[in-house]
């Protein structure tokens, strides 16, 4: 579980642990992930970014050896960036999102199936974004990033499905996580922002971390053992519109 010490991240793993996981946590930010754990027996704290792949791998084969196997991965791990029109947006700025987002996400997902294919068995649930699945403005970075999850999805579904690995992706709309609101406060006008988001979906509200959590939960399940290489939206209906 990346991205663990906060937000979705934490909300998967407490739901996970709830049903028997072993869960490890993996975050950047040690401390917060060391008081994650706090609350999930049998858990497991690693400090680790997710831009590092040779650190990622070493993560990965630390928990192999010390648990034998990894039979799930919530690959959760990002970042939105700067909210700024495609042609202001600075190399910078694309470059700290798709080191996350896309790289991250790379490296992680690669040292999973790695140890699934040693299994033979193994479920992945990626996290994509409904802005990946439909354009938002001053996101761009972001946007890109997270379309390219529902790909590397896809793509891993495919070529790991012999080998009795499913991958799947969530993409939820506007979730209260401290990453939505830093979102929000980090908009032109934050208000105006949360009014759209509060608004944007038939369902009204925002959506909770806990129902993402319970959708992650589901596609790791043995409940859906014949859903594979889909992207589910947990977005209160905004892609029925």
């Amino acid at each position: 579980m990346t991205g663990a010490a906060s937000g979705l991240g934490l909300a998967a793993a407490r739901r996970l642990a709830d049903e028997g996981a072993a869960v490890q946590l993996l975050d950047r930010d040690a401390d917060a992930v060391r008081e994650a754990t706090a609350g999930l027996p049998g858990s497991t704290a690693h400090e680790v970014d997710v831009t590092d792949a040779r650190a990622v791998a070493a993560t990965f084969d630390h928990v192999v050896a010390t648990h034998g196997s990894i039979d799930a991965l919530v690959n959760n791990a990002g970042v939105v960036g700067e909210q700024v029109p495609v042609h202001l947006t600075s190399d910078a700025a694309w470059t700290s999102v798709m080191r996350v987002n896309a790289d991250g996400a790379f490296y992680v997902l690669r040292a999973a199936l790695g140890a699934m294919v040693a299994a033979g068995r193994g479920a992945v649930v990626n996290m994509s974004s409904s802005s990946g699945l439909s354009g938002k403005p001053h996101l761009a970075p972001y946007g890109f990033s997270k379309a390219g999850v529902v790909g590397l999805t896809r793509t891993a579904a495919v070529e790991y499905a012999a080998h009795g690995i499913r991958v799947n992706a969530v993409a939820p709309s506007a979730v209260r996580t401290p990453l939505v609101e830093a979102h929000i406060r980090a908009a032109p006008d934050p208000a105006a922002m949360e009014e759209q988001m509060e608004s944007q979906s038939p369902l009204p509200g925002m959506g909770t971390p806990e129902d993402v959590a319970a959708v992650v939960a589901f596609l790791l399940s043995d409940d859906a053992a014949r859903i594979t290489g889909l992207t589910v939206p947990v977005d209160g209906g905004y892609h029925a519109t």
